[in-house]
């Protein structure tokens, strides 16, 4: 009794203080909205705000609680500001930093239509960069949409084309022992030749090769028409990269040659009075829901970005959304679709795809959603490739840039089998079954000819049912679906003139078919709903407190671990690595 008596103190004790430690959070909030309406946001009335553009940008990017502080902007982050900005009486402009982000070419369209936009409000926009360091031309076409082009002193234009470094490990496997054994479906399938092969083949050189010209060419359209150049001027100074500061701005390439502080100083005069510079990541998180008001139509959002997988992400406390989990976009999808409020659904896919069983689950749930009355349309991102382009085929319009990287109809499976190698270090695995196939899923034993077959044969139905199902979304015949599938990735531009999207554009551009589509005039604000929601504070404030503070200093450690350079990267290789399950992936693809 003397034991239970001192076991209910200590659970008293526990439960005491989570109590406080749960009444002191809701009470700081409350202090917080407080304040909040009565000093408004706490905004300058007259600003110009800062975006660096420096660093690399995700289509999609959020953080937990474990990430306070750091969050990094998104391209949606900075396209939706940017709408709030234009609309807001106190910004006047927006100086940019930008030239060595390495942006990719489809993420640098979707940031250059979000700043154009914002110019044909009234305002404007001063860009700066201390070099066009990186060779590819995504950081220069984000530039060019500005008013003026500032590069610093003595510095150096590299942006030049369009380029791509594959990395083949056959080499390396024939080294160690290791078997790796692969189906695609079809030749153009080529998310598995690092492990295969120790070259391109024809058609994985063929199809790069028109991904990168098609880059090139888009680009270059863009910038030219952006800074009133001739294509053959223009692609004059690409050709001749890397060239002097002098010469980019005799030709035309940039207006100003001085340093980040005289740009800056440019950009207050311009905006007039004393505007106050402020921070673009200061701006967002102030005016954070500030949108159309409640009375407006309502739309869907949901953001699919990263790998799709199956099951859901087990409420991780780091709160990452760089996955797209089956269980959890299906339920997304579905209450949209149940949600009365709700006049359409916008989903926006920026994936190279992943697992098969969970692209179908999230296209089924697509399908239902426009069984049910409701409007689907898709905004392509950098890539919605293979699976993503599968959770996409059944939306009554498909958006994507001209960069975008899509298609890659096709099926993968296989596995690397390592028994071999780990014999080589003295490592001895013996593996038991009981089933003449028990081993199948093995990484140790390779498969033998009659499951070979059973690979071949799962590949060719699923790749079947694959295709068949473009055909019904994208209402071609199906001999015509088989010329531009194949395993083949496409550009936006290309992929439209096969049937596969039905317009280039950018974000804006699926809101406005989103609005026809559900009816809505075209010049009505609509207020976006986001699918799967938010937890917010509260929620993440409720399984903090069912984690002991032992194991909450335990996973900022492991936060910190995973957020190593060193592991990351490591971790990213492991990513790379097949799962030994039917995909619909389109790995290393080009500015990927």
């Amino acid at each position: 009794m003397i034991v239970l008596s001192w076991l209910w103190g200590i659970v008293k004790s526990v439960l005491n203080t989570i109590a406080k430690a749960a009444a002191f959070a809701v009470i700081l909030v409350l202090l917080l909205a407080g304040v909040g309406l009565v000093a408004g946001d706490g905004l300058p009335s007259n600003m110009v705000l800062e975006l660096d553009a420096r660093k690399s940008i995700e289509d999609k990017t959020s953080s937990g609680l474990l990430d306070l502080g750091s969050r990094s902007l998104s391209v949606m982050d900075i396209v939706m500001t940017l709408d709030t900005a234009q609309r807001d009486p106190r910004v006047k402009g927006v100086f940019m930093r930008v030239g060595s982000g390495d942006l990719s070419v489809p993420r640098a369209e979707e940031l250059r239509d979000a700043l154009k936009r914002f110019r044909a409000a009234g305002k404007f926009v001063i860009a700066h960069s201390q070099s066009f360091y990186s060779g590819g031309l995504g950081d220069y076409v984000v530039a060019a949409a500005s008013d003026e082009i500032w590069m610093q002193p003595v510095s150096t234009f590299f942006s030049s084309g369009s380029s791509t470094t594959a990395v083949f490990l056959k080499g390396l496997f024939d080294k160690v022992e290791a078997t790796p054994q692969f189906v695609q479906r079809r030749e153009y399938k080529n998310a598995v030749n690092m492990f295969t092969e120790a070259d391109f083949t024809p058609a994985h050189r063929e199809a790069t090769l028109r991904i990168l010209q098609s880059w090139y060419d888009s680009s270059v359209d863009e910038v030219a028409m952006d800074r009133s150049l001739t294509r053959d001027a223009l692609v004059s100074v690409l050709d001749n990269a890397p060239v002097t500061v002098e010469e980019v701005q005799q030709k035309g390439l940039i207006t100003h040659v001085g340093y980040d502080d005289d740009a800056r100083e440019a950009a207050e005069t311009k905006a007039g009075g004393e505007p106050t510079v402020t921070g673009f990541a200061r701006y967002a998180q102030a005016t954070r829901g500030q949108g159309a008001g409640s009375g407006s139509p309502t739309i869907a959002l949901v953001h699919a970005a990263g790998e799709i997988l199956e099951g859901d992400d087990g409420g991780a406390l780091s709160g990452n959304t760089d996955s797209i989990y089956g269980d959890v976009f299906a339920k997304a999808i579905r209450d949209a679709a149940d949600d009365d409020s709700v006049r359409a659904i916008l989903l926006r896919v920026d994936s190279p795809g992943g697992s098969a069983i969970a692209s179908d689950q999230i296209l089924q749930a697509v399908k239902k959603a426009k069984a049910a009355g409701k409007p689907v349309v898709v905004s392509m991102g950098s890539v919605a490739a293979s699976g993503g382009y599968y959770i996409s085929l059944a939306a009554d319009r498909i958006i994507a840039l001209p960069g975008t990287l899509t298609g890659s109809i096709g099926v993968l499976w296989g596995k690397v089998a390592v028994g071999r190698s780990m014999g080589l270090v003295g490592v001895a695995a013996r593996e038991l079954g009981v089933g003449q196939n028990a081993l199948f899923l093995s990484g140790i034993t390779p498969w033998n000819e009659a499951q070979m077959a059973k690979v071949n044969e799962q590949a060719d139905i699923v790749y079947a049912d694959f295709t068949a199902k473009v055909a019904e979304g994208r209402k071609m015949p199906i001999a015509r679906v088989e010329e531009v599938a194949r395993g083949r990735v496409w550009t936006g531009a290309d992929a439209l003139e096969r049937g596969l999207v039905d317009e280039l554009g950018g974000f804006w551009t699926a809101v406005e078919d989103v609005k026809m589509l559900a009816g809505i005039d075209a010049g009505t604000r609509v207020r976006f709903k986001s699918y799967p929601a938010s937890e917010g504070f509260f929620g993440t404030v409720s399984r903090l407190l069912e984690t002991s503070s032992a194991s909450l200093k335990a996973l900022q450690g492991l936060h910190a671990l995973m957020d190593a350079e060193p592991v990351r990267a490591l971790m990213g290789t492991l990513e790379a690595m097949p799962s030994g399950r039917i995909e619909f992936s389109a790995r290393g693809l080009p500015g990927q």
